[in-house]
């Protein structure tokens, strides 16, 4: 069962109530992410985020991990492009523990000199970990292609120079300008119930602690990105090269959602799509291949991964055109639209079997449409997508003048004949 309340100052608590399970989840969100960043600043909510583990004006970093050890628990967080989450797990009976837990670490961070320099140390290293593992740093690399000098293009742990340059008194004002309480959202998952959430969530957060930052602060909303396309080539010495190829979609809340989560399925998103049993299972090309969608508040794209080797980036390029072409040529036919629609909704229920999922899930419902999204809504969306509303979307995004396509590995060594043509 979903709940929601809105506290007097703003801060939205919500909670599905799960009265079989053992867990709760619990987290804390900040609709505040790596887009919200001045250029200057690329990489300064990931080290807020790693900052609020690393002690309190009442608990040491240690504690605040030794607390959670004890009752097995997990304490943890992320960044994305449009927002930040701390969150932790625990058997219903430690909820307490959690909560207290979590609104420390929101409220009374004390942002030490000393931890400071060491979370910079780890998290240039995090950096430096990334650009080594070339099937994650090739996404990176398409987004800074595909968004230009947009802050969606930048990378979410940031880039060295930037990381080097923040300081202690930048934290505190970026905190104080952007972890408003309109912009706070609490999720919990699991067996509880709301109105004690409430209670404890009210106690902690409720007061005038956050209701004194101030709302009017400079928002940092950008304009939607103008999207590039071509082709663009990043030498370096790889066994492999690895392909990111992508063209505009839809943002998060389009009508048209449901329609594209059927159309990545079909290209990409599994064993039995087309990208994977044309070039792995038949032709035996590459390892990896599949489809994606990234979705935002105001834009979007679909995009595909492939890693191959040198001699064959041009056979599966091609082969993944052909592929694109054909969609948008209409060619789909109504078992594979079946299977497509059966595949997402075994996927969303099969996913949604714990109560951190549930956690998530209800939160990015609250944060990109303001309301829950039942079950039974995404079911029936899914179900009442047509070929025909397949064919439209497909014939209105996969087009050429519009792709973007990023090669990383030894491309130096040959010279690639690639053309954008479907």
């Amino acid at each position: 069962m979903f709940n929601k309340t809105v506290l007097d100052n703003s801060i939205r608590i919500l909670s599905e109530e799960m009265p079989n399970a053992r867990s709760v989840s619990l987290g804390i969100w900040v609709e505040n992410g790596s887009r919200h960043e001045p250029r200057h600043q690329n990489g300064i909510s990931h080290f807020i985020e790693h900052l609020l583990f690393k002690g309190t004006e009442r608990r040491s970093a240690a504690r605040i991990a030794e607390e959670m050890d004890a009752v097995g628990g997990v304490l943890n967080a992320f960044t994305g492009k449009e927002y930040t989450c701390y969150y932790s797990k625990v058997l219903d009976e430690n909820l307490p523990l959690a909560i207290d837990l979590l609104s420390d670490i929101f409220l009374h961070s004390v942002f030490d000199q000393e931890e400071i320099e060491r979370e910079r140390s780890v998290i240039l290293q995090e950096i430096s970990q990334a650009e080594d593992t070339p099937d994650d740093y090739v996404h990176d690399l398409f987004s800074l292609d595909f968004f230009r000098d947009h802050p969606l293009g930048r990378p979410i742990c940031g880039e060295a120079a930037t990381v080097l340059n923040l300081h202690r008194e930048d934290f505190l004002k970026f905190v104080c300008d952007r972890y408003l309480p309109g912009r706070v959202i609490v999720a919990a998952a699991g067996h509880l119930r709301h109105e004690d959430l409430v209670r404890e969530i009210e106690a902690r957060l409720g007061g005038r602690e956050l209701a004194s930052r101030i709302q009017s602060s400079e928002s940092r909303i950008q304009d939607s990105p103008k999207l590039e396309s071509g082709i663009f080539q990043h030498s370096k010495p790889l066994e492999q090269v690895h392909l990111c190829l992508g063209v505009a979609g839809i943002h998060q809340s389009h009508p048209q959602r449901y329609a594209a989560y059927i159309l990545n399925t079909v290209l990409g998103g599994g064993m039995s799509s087309r990208l994977f049993q044309e070039i792995r299972e038949k032709r035996g090309r590459v390892y990896s291949v599949y489809s994606f969608l990234a979705s935002y508040k105001d834009v979007g794209y679909l995009g595909i991964y492939a890693g191959t080797s040198l001699e064959w980036v041009e056979e599966v390029v091609d082969l993944i055109l052909r592929e694109v072409g054909r969609l948008a040529a209409g060619e789909i036919r109504e078992e594979e639209l079946q299977r497509a629609k059966s595949q997402l909704i075994g996927n969303m229920l099969l996913g949604l079997e714990t109560s951190d999922s549930w956690m998530s899930h209800i939160s990015k419902n609250e944060i990109y449409f303001g309301k829950t999204i039942s079950l039974e809504d995404i079911s029936q969306g899914v179900r009442s997508v047509s070929r025909a509303d397949i064919v439209e979307l497909a014939s209105a995004i996969l087009r050429p003048d519009g792709m973007a396509l990023t090669l990383l590995g030894d491309v130096d060594k040959k010279a690639l004949d690639l053309n954008l043509t479907i």
